[in-house]
């Protein structure tokens, strides 16, 4: 069967090729036995699994959130980051979707082998940096023409930013950015060979009035000890951690020599203020209980038994009579 989706106008125009003898329903039903043969690029061989590229949207899409947060405090204006999209492709195929010359940062991730490589649109760079130097936020690409000084500053804010990755992948591996390299032109920049498959993150940037991209190139070296972690199933197991005999040995003798008040209730009644102010020695309360209805006995506060009183040698004492079942709901605990 095919995975494709038909439209209703489509189910219509078909149904009435084959009652106008314009299609032969014979010859469909051919057409569909025939082996159907799916072409397959070599260049762009897909080494995650679709399962695995949404688990790294929802990492990417809490680190945009948390970019959010820091460029908007760090340039003082409106900042939106969002994830649009994240494919895996030939790392020479990424290289030519993006311009000729922008911003480039490279980081390692130890303990992770590789580098990864976040690409900001020349615009969102220029206007991050007329921001932080206190202008109005405008946009002027000269990215080729970058002094050391704007270089320093733009560095300094991007690794500063890409800091919070580490907070993004801590459910899946803990890491420490360190940026390497920052480079304008991606002709100079060779992490990997150019076939090798890398998940690509593209972000929508907006600062201001400026809209741009964001892409964060992640090669495959970088994310195949992790990629156990990428899938479903690693993120809806619940792992139990088994104690050992010593420690439930150590709890159960703890638990033992714990100390809970026990509480034997003859009653209770409630008064009011004026009453409480008038009582006097002699006075008598009613309570809300019967001589010969059972006491509650709570341990810890909480109803848990009914019992009798009465007397063991010259001590007073309370016999035990039944177990309350639900009491915590009864009793108002």
């Amino acid at each position: 069967m095919s995975g494709e989706v038909l439209s209703q106008n489509e189910i219509d125009a078909l149904l009435s090729a084959l009652s106008t003898g314009e299609m032969n329903a014979d010859e469909l039903k051919k057409e569909e036995a025939e082996k159907k043969v799916k072409s397959y690029d070599f260049k762009r061989a897909l080494r995650f699994s679709k399962d695995q590229v949404r688990s790294l949207t929802r990492i990417h899409e809490n680190f945009a959130r948390l970019l959010t947060t820091f460029f908007s405090a760090q340039l003082r204006t409106y900042v939106q980051i969002t994830v649009a999209s994240a494919d895996q492709i030939p790392y020479e195929e990424f290289i030519r979707s993006i311009p000729k010359m922008t911003i480039l940062n490279v980081f390692e991730v130890p303990p992770l082998d590789g580098r990864i490589l976040m690409e900001v649109n020349p615009n969102i760079a220029y206007t991050m940096l007329d921001r932080v130097l206190g202008g109005r936020g405008s946009s002027v690409n000269k990215v080729e023409n970058l002094t050391e000084i704007e270089t320093k500053i733009m560095s300094n804010l991007f690794e500063r930013g890409f800091e919070n990755l580490q907070e993004a992948w801590s459910t899946v591996a803990e890491i420490d950015p360190i940026m390497t390299d920052f480079e304008v032109n991606p002709q100079f920049l060779q992490m990997v060979s150019p076939n090798e498959t890398v998940v690509v993150i593209s972000l929508n940037t907006q600062i201001g009035e400026t809209t741009g991209m964001i892409n964060i190139c992640i090669p495959h070296v970088v994310l195949e000890p992790i990629i156990p972690k990428l899938s479903v199933h690693y993120w809806m197991q619940t792992t139990k951690k088994e104690r050992s005999t010593e420690e439930i040995e150590i709890l159960e003798k703890r638990i033992e020599q714990s100390v809970v008040p026990v509480i034997a209730e003859l009653g209770s009644t409630d008064i009011t203020i004026q009453d409480f102010l008038l009582l006097d020695v002699g006075d008598v309360i009613d309570l809300n209980r019967f001589i010969d209805q059972p006491l509650i006995i709570k341990v810890g506060n909480v109803p848990k038994f009914e019992g009798q009183p009465g007397k063991v040698g010259r001590k007073m004492a309370v016999q035990i009579l039944d177990t309350l079942k639900g009491g915590d709901e009864e009793y108002g605990k």
